[in-house]
């Protein structure tokens, strides 16, 4: 029995580590021992996109997953400059990287029989019937050495008394980790961390911590429970738990997502039509960078959301035919739900928009 009187729940997190960048590495031996990054063309710094997977010599540089092409492309010529190696870019192969993906999961499977994918290169398993982290911790290394010898790919392993913990410490020594956290120690294991870590904080929430000195996890865990819900609603208490590493989150053993989505809210509420169409191209690239990252290869349903400057929210969808997966087709469903609001048909009043969001669902 664990400390609270409950079955002892031992969870493992497992991350591919550079998964896009590493299969590409393992492909073809010139890509070994260079800056590499897969992702969008930069076009000689004129490129749009994003880097999808930088391998670990170009994290290097400070070029992480979602960076705008344009933006590693700079980094590389300063590195070039500088006398470094300049940084290797390869497309994006999808198709290739879903059957890696689905050769790595069979194997995971082979180890532990309630397993939840929780994307393309990360998966939570259920360890508790072992019962104990000892005993965890040796069928884990197992797993690692399997993928390794059959895969020919490292995964970083963190095992811990929750979904929470153990993703945390799957980062903590990347690449090629393995790290147990048990429940005692999951506490100290977690006040030194940036807060960054815990789910649920973005770079808004952190900064609005970071104003009240609230830097570490031990920070957040020495304000009231109360504060935090002032401060940040109810997602506050969330935060709360989150910062003493209780987390009670089943392992979903089918979890696919319904769908995917991004919205913006504008600086300033606009019924520019440039604005919005700016945005909406924005919205599609996010959007498709995600179908793609969270293995999907297509969608039916496309979804846009308008709140105006009032509040008033409104949602419009159109349903494909045929199954879609290019961003062209996204953007142009996008637009035709759009117009509608920026003249009588939706939007007879003329009122300002002060968000945007777009969907995809019926994925496949």
């Amino acid at each position: 029995m664990g400390r609270h009187g409950h079955m002892l729940r031992i969870i493992a997190h497992l991350d591919m580590d550079a998964f896009f960048a590493a299969i590409e590495e393992r492909d073809t031996p010139a890509f070994r021992g260079v800056p590499l990054v897969v992702g969008a063309d930069p076009l000689g710094g004129k490129g749009r996109g994003v880097a999808s997977t930088s391998n670990y010599l170009a994290r290097a540089y400070g070029i992480h997953s979602a960076t705008p092409i344009s933006t590693a492309w700079r980094l590389s010529e300063s590195a070039r400059r500088a006398g470094k190696p300049p940084v290797t870019f390869v497309s994006v192969d999808m198709p290739k990287y879903v059957r890696v993906s689905e050769e790595v999961m069979q194997i995971v499977r082979r180890f532990i029989s309630k397993v939840e994918q929780a994307s393309i290169d990360e998966a939570y398993g259920d360890l508790s019937w072992t019962g104990s982290y000892k005993e965890a911790e040796r069928i884990c290394r197992h797993l690692k050495e399997t993928i390794t010898s059959e895969v020919l790919l490292t995964a970083s392993v963190g095992i811990g008394p929750n979904k929470l913990v153990a993703k945390i410490a799957s980062g903590w020594q990347k690449p090629n980790g393995l790290t147990v956290v048990c429940e005692e120690q999951a506490e100290a294991f977690l006040s030194p961390l940036p807060i960054r870590v815990i789910p649920g904080i973005g770079p808004k929430t952190e900064a609005r911590l970071r104003e009240r000195g609230i830097k570490v996890v031990d920070d957040l865990r020495a304000l009231p429970v109360y504060q935090l819900e002032q401060l940040l609603g109810k997602r506050g208490v969330a935060l709360y738990d989150g910062a003493h590493g209780w987390d009670d989150s089943p392992l979903e053993e089918y979890s696919e997502p319904k769908s995917i989505g991004e919205q913006e809210t504008f600086e300033s509420d606009t019924l520019d039509s440039q604005t919005l169409f700016t945005q909406l191209d924005r919205l599609t690239r996010g959007v498709i960078h995600r179908l793609t990252h969270e293995g999907f290869q297509a969608f039916r349903t496309v979804v846009l959301t308008i709140r105006f400057a009032d509040f008033e929210t409104k949602s419009r969808a159109h349903t494909l035919t045929v199954p879609a997966s290019d961003p062209g087709v996204l953007q142009r469903e996008g637009l035709k739900l759009l117009l509608p609001f920026l003249d009588r048909r939706e939007n007879p009043h003329r009122k300002q928009i002060r968000l945007l969001g777009l969907r995809v669902e019926k994925l496949s």
